[in-house]
């Protein structure tokens, strides 16, 4: 049986929970949502593994929960610059720009470029997704398709310019720097270095959610031996 958007919506309608609705609507989730768990979707998932016009179609209908099954199943391979930058524009929330838009945008061949160009756009919605598409990017990508000197420069940017930013950005800005350390050897001294420099960043997030600092999140990486150890994927 073909799945189309219109018989997902209705599972997914099926499937909400008023409860985990609310508790998203609270961590930046936007109207429509049904409440449908993460863990709920899977199956659909599972069901059709990847299917480019299907979660275009998905993405379209402006449903919350719709738009993050979309990212789980796009077939990131095909998606090209105007379809990313349509998913950004319109994006309803910061959790689906930041989140589903930017892990496909890791995962398809233009999350270097279309990182830069969002960190430079002067919108903080397209700001967040961009720091996140490239913690992603360097997440995924073997250090021998990373351009090394740009990094450099972006860890120089974000030491300099994080403390200046507004809370998501630094969320993002601060989860840039940690990837770079965890996963591009090669880099993980530099990135210790400028966390010592920034020091603790003064954020204001939402119910329990915490930032993580810089450091202690490398060195846990590294006691564990995985420093440098590449993702498969960065979709949860």
């Amino acid at each position: 049986m073909t799945l189309t958007a219109d018989d997902i919506l209705a599972r997914l309608s099926e499937m909400g929970a008023e409860s985990y609705r609310k508790t998203m609507l609270k961590h930046g989730a936007h109207e429509p949502i049904y409440g449908t768990k993460i863990g709920d979707m899977k199956p659909i998932q599972k069901q059709i593994k990847k299917d480019y016009q299907l979660a275009k179609d998905l993405f379209a209908t402006g449903v919350y929960d719709a738009m993050y099954l979309a990212g789980l199943i796009a077939d990131d391979a095909k998606m090209t610059p105007e379809d990313l930058q349509l998913w950004l524009d319109s994006a309803k929330s910061r959790p689906i720009a930041s989140v589903t838009v930017a892990w496909v945008a890791a995962e398809s061949p233009h999350g270097w470029t279309m990182g830069l160009k969002w960190i430079d756009s002067g919108d903080e919605m397209a700001v967040c997704a961009g720091w996140s598409t490239l913690s992603g990017w360097v997440a995924l990508r073997p250090d021998s398709e990373l351009d090394f000197s740009a990094l450099r420069r972006l860890i120089t940017r974000v030491e300099k310019t994080i403390h200046e930013q507004s809370t998501e950005v630094k969320y993002q800005m601060n989860g840039f720097l940690i990837s770079v350390g965890c996963y591009v050897v090669e880099l993980t001294e530099e990135v210790l270095a400028a966390g010592d420099r920034i020091g603790k960043v003064d954020v204001q997030l939402i119910g329990d959610c915490g930032m993580h600092a810089i450091n202690d999140m490398i060195e846990k990486v590294a006691s564990r031996g995985k420093i440098g150890v590449k993702r498969k994927t960065v979709k949860c």
